[in-house]
Formats: C-alpha cells, sequence, structure tokens
C-alpha cells in the first residue's frame, strides 16, 4: 500500500533539510542531538492529535536555536529588539533562550506561522491556554527519549500519548516540585501555567 504524502509536507521538506544543516552548524553535538529528538517526539505526538506534522518539526527544530547564544548576547538582542525581560531572566539570562529563540526564528530562519514562534517562545514556561502544538513541543522537550533524569518520565511518556493536558500538568507539578525542593527560583509564568492546568484538571473531573 502506497502512503500519500499531503502537499504542504513536500513543501516543508526542503525547509527542514537546510534548518536541520543550520542547527548542525550552531549548536553544540549534545543539544543538536537532543533538537531531533524533540523535533521527532514532536511529530509522532502531532500525528496523534492531528496537528500539522511539518509545524511540529520546524517548531522542534528551532527551539533551542539560541542555546548557542552567549547570556550577553541573548539579554542584548532582547535589548535591541524590546523583547520583555523579566528581573529573573536578567538574573538568569539563561532563561531568555524561548523568548530569543522565538526571536531568531522569525528574523534570521524565516519562520511567520505565529503557532510555531509562540510553541519556541512558550517552550520553558508554558502558558495558560496553549495551543496543541505548544504543549507538543513543551512535552516533547522534557521527555524526548534522550532525557532521563526527570522523575516519572515513564508515565509522562505513557500520558503524553493519550491526554496533552494530563502530561502537560504532570511536568508542570514535577518541575514545580522539584524546584521548591532545592530552593530553585520559579519563573512566576511557570506557575500561571500550572495554576491554569490545576484548575482545568479540576473542572473536568466535575
Amino acid at each position: 500500500m502506497k502512503v500519500k504524502c499531503r502537499m504542504d509536507t513536500v513543501k516543508e521538506l526542503p525547509k527542514l533539510k537546510k534548518l536541520r544543516h543550520e542547527m548542525k552548524k550552531v549548536l553544540k553535538e549534545s543539544r543538536y542531538e537532543h533538537t531531533l529528538s524533540v523535533a521527532y517526539t514532536a511529530a509522532n505526538l502531532a500525528s496523534i492529535y492531528k496537528v500539522d506534522v511539518p509545524k511540529a518539526l520546524v517548531a522542534g527544530m528551532l527551539h533551542d536555536c539560541a542555546k548557542c547564544l552567549t547570556d550577553e548576547e541573548r539579554l542584548h538582542i532582547c535589548y535591541e529588539a524590546d523583547i520583555p525581560v523579566t528581573p529573573l531572566e536578567k538574573k538568569q539570562p539563561f532563561l531568555l533562550h524561548a523568548k530569543v529563540g522565538a526571536y531568531l526564528a522569525k528574523t534570521k530562519y524565516d519562520i511567520e506561522d505565529r503557532d510555531i514562534l509562540q510553541s519556541i517562545a512558550s517552550h520553558t514556561t508554558g502558558r495558560p491556554e496553549m495551543s496543541n502544538l505548544e504543549k507538543i513541543i513543551f512535552i516533547a522537550d522534557y521527555m524526548e527519549p534522550g532525557r532521563d533524569h526527570a522523575p516519572n518520565l515513564d508515565t509522562i511518556r505513557k500520558e503524553a500519548f493519550t491526554n496533552l493536558d494530563q502530561a502537560l500538568l504532570h511536568i508542570l507539578t514535577d518541575t514545580l516540585a522539584y524546584l521548591n525542593s532545592t530552593d530553585g527560583e520559579i519563573d512566576p509564568q511557570t506557575e500561571l501555567t500550572w495554576k491554569y492546568y490545576d484548575k482545568l484538571a479540576i473542572k473536568q473531573q466535575f
């Protein structure tokens, strides 16, 4: 049986090939391997939840495109491009790689799709009312096969393929628990996202 290829997928293939080569040039080998794994994990999730697979691949391929920059470079881009910087991000500029990544995806890698850009921007903290693509990139980044240190990964991986919101909430809960246990500073956006999806989960129980 022949598998039919959608035309939009065919059109995206050259862009994906180019982006893959670009990421290989700018990222460290371990980060590049992680990037490929996130992209392919995102594509698998996208096929299950009827999200555009090429968009998931592009978002996954570019989600860490600003990881290659120094903290100083990330801050400089934010100031030059009027990207808001929170007090925590100013203190820990590595947290800016998501926001700056979305900016680079648009200005350097010619990505115009707003859902892809938002997925890159929100892949570390999440946000209330995320699109399915945003959830997929957030989850894929956390659970791709190369990840092995986070708690409850086996459970989260199973949840991801049956209930995106459940997997998302599980990740947020574990992340906040870890930060609290280590006295790590919590990004207010992460806590806001957790509150939103925790409240949503409670509503769905009734």
